[in-house]
């Protein structure tokens, strides 16, 4: 799919984001929506990836290696970006783990520990460590990407998958509430089923299935994801906070 070509409107002028993720998929869009809009970006990644985004955005994007399932490079993930850019606006945390279900209804210790440490104890702790940084320089707005699979229940999808995606939603909406008057606003965006690297080892066949299920009748692009997390971390969204937004092409709309 191609990109769909915004023109800037300076939505995220002046801005500072930390984004995880950020070296391919949704992660990479948004930090290419994110420099569109005028933000200054600290891209994530464990992959090596990252530095490769940087040298495509030069100046306003500044790499940075971590594994966000592990609370100390988080903690130096916050610290670098606050070095580079002396302030932190938007924290947005894309990073995750990935799985099928297969032939199988059983999952084991070991695929719970993959599910869960990134995409649920990773996420908290980004969160917690991103709101305790926004206060110090003014508040902001925490963007966590989950999954429409914790919206509802998705047959293709791993249970300890499904159980961290929908306990990221109970952390966000509680760190919203906790850190509301504090200015630091927390929402979710749950994307329905997009194309991105990770997509290219699946079969035609699962492709045109989860496609089908949007109401559009096609997966998202990377990018229709990445704009709404722009929209969320720009002041424009400056009443929202404490919500679960399904990018899903009405997917979630359906009974059945």
């Amino acid at each position: 799919m191609d990109d769909i070509i915004h023109a800037p409107i300076g939505m995220l002028a002046g801005k500072v984001a930390v984004i995880t993720g950020a070296g391919q998929g949704m992660g990479r869009a948004c930090v290419d929506v994110f420099v569109r809009e005028g933000a200054r970006v600290l891209a994530v990644d464990f992959s090596g990836k990252q530095d490769a985004v940087a040298r495509d955005h030069g100046g306003a994007v500044v790499p940075f290696h971590a594994d966000v399932s592990q609370e100390d490079e988080i903690k130096a993930m916050f610290a670098a970006a606050i070095a580079a850019f002396g302030r932190l606006d938007a924290s947005i945390h894309v990073a995750g783990t990935q799985g099928g279900r297969g032939d199988s209804l059983d999952f084991t210790l070991a695929e719970y520990e993959l599910m869960t440490a990134t995409n649920l104890r990773g996420v908290m702790f980004c969160t917690q460590h991103a709101a305790k940084v926004m206060v110090g320089t003014g508040g902001g707005s925490i963007v966590n990407f989950t999954s429409v699979a914790g919206v509802n229940g998705e047959q293709l999808a791993p249970l300890p998958y499904t159980a961290a995606k929908a306990g990221v939603h109970m952390v966000s909406k509680v760190m919203a509430i906790d850190y509301a008057k504090q200015g630091v606003r927390v929402n979710v965006i749950a994307p329905g089923f997009t194309i991105t690297e990770m997509m290219d080892s699946a079969s035609p066949e699962i492709l045109a299935h989860m496609g089908a299920k949007s109401a559009i009748g096609r997966p998202a692009r990377a990018q229709e994801q990445a704009e709404v997390a722009a929209f969320l971390a720009s002041d424009r969204a400056s009443y929202v906070t404490g919500t679960v937004i399904p990018v899903d092409g009405g997917w979630t709309a359906r009974v059945a």
